[in-house]
This record gives structure tokens, sequence and C-alpha cells, in this order.
């Protein structure tokens, strides 16, 4: 008899759920066969994706560090910048000494960022001197095609 009452109830408590959330039945289904299959089966069968190995790393730029977070496999690169901007920071304070970090710093990225708008102009420029180079050498190729 209790078990009928249990049965009841928990059919009670199932409906009420559906009311309140609509969810679709076979989704609902799929949900608890998932949840069921899932404690009875160890995690050791489910293949997740490799994630990526992060690493804490200490910069130093201009005597100041930073803990900075970076995958494994980019670590070296991030020191090849480090090493960089270290040295263009130390260069902009040996000019301005007066200069705080926070304007070092700043000072620094806004000369980064015109040398790498300096780097994309000319490689446009290299970019339309090469298009222009191959349409001469095709043009110098048909004259030579023609004249034989």
């Amino acid at each position: 008899m209790t078990d009928d009452l249990k049965k009841t109830s928990e059919q009670q408590s199932q409906n009420t759920q559906a009311q309140t959330n609509p969810v679709d039945k076979n989704q609902a289904k799929t949900f608890t066969s998932n949840a069921s299959n899932s404690a009875a089966k160890p995690d050791s069968n489910v293949t997740r994706p490799a994630e990526p190995q992060i690493k804490k790393v200490d910069i130093a730029i201009a005597g100041i560090t930073y803990p900075i977070y970076c995958p494994v496999h980019e670590e070296e690169e991030l020191r090849a910048a480090v090493f960089y901007i270290n040295d263009y920071v130390l260069d902009l304070r040996r000019n301005a000494p007066s200069l705080s970090q926070e304007s070092l710093l700043l000072l620094c990225c806004l000369n980064l960022h015109e040398k790498i708008q300096t780097n994309k102009r000319d490689e446009e420029d290299r970019s339309q001197q090469d298009k222009q180079s191959v349409a001469l050498l095709n043009k110098v190729i048909q004259d030579a095609h023609s004249i034989l």
C-alpha cells in the first residue's frame, strides 16, 4: 500500500513539474536516461576534448612584475614579446625619466601600434608593387610571344 502511495505521489510530482516546466517528453526521457546512465557508468568512458594547459608566468616590465596566464605552448612567444617591450619601455624611460609606469606603458602601446600600422601599410605597398610587377612581366611575355 505504501508503494502505491509512493508511486502516486511521484507521478503527481512529475505531472506538476511537466506543467510548470513544459519540456518535450522525449527530451525528458533522454535527460533522465542519460542521468541514470551517467550515474551507473564511470566517467572513464566519456571522451572529453583536451583542455589547453594554462600556466602562470611572471613577467617583468620596467622593474614591475605582472602575473600573466597563458597557454603553455605560447610561453616562449610571450617571453620574447616581454623582452622586446621591456627594452622598448626602458628606452622610453631613459628619454623621459619623469614619466610614471602607466604613462610609459601607454606611450609604449601607442608607439607599437604606430609601428604595426606602418608595417601593414608597407606590406600593402609591397603587395601592390608585386601585382604591378606580375602584370608587367605578363605583358612582356605576351609581347615576346606575339613577336615570335
